[in-house]
């Protein structure tokens, strides 16, 4: 058994998609922009799961300093 397998470490399982759904919710409630970075997050994330979120962020070819405009790529418009 190896550690990546099991972690006592890793409470939450952030997925590319819980992450972008973190960050829709905070710029729709005005907590963040779209034009900040995305390491703004980690003041909403807890500390001790920041590293899952950093790895699944590098995993799927984001940077730290991209806007998270880039994460939440698509907005739903009503009035279109």
């Amino acid at each position: 058994m190896t550690l990546a397998t099991v972690s006592p470490y890793r409470s939450t399982n952030y997925s590319i998609d819980t992450i972008k759904d973190e960050a829709r919710q905070l710029i729709e409630t005005g907590i963040v922009s779209r034009q900040q970075p995305i390491y703004i997050l980690c003041n909403y994330i807890p500390a001790r799961e920041w590293v899952c979120v950093e790895c699944e962020l590098e995993r799927c070819d984001y940077l730290l300093r991209d806007p998270i405009g880039e994460l939440v790529s698509y907005e739903n418009w009503d009035n279109d």
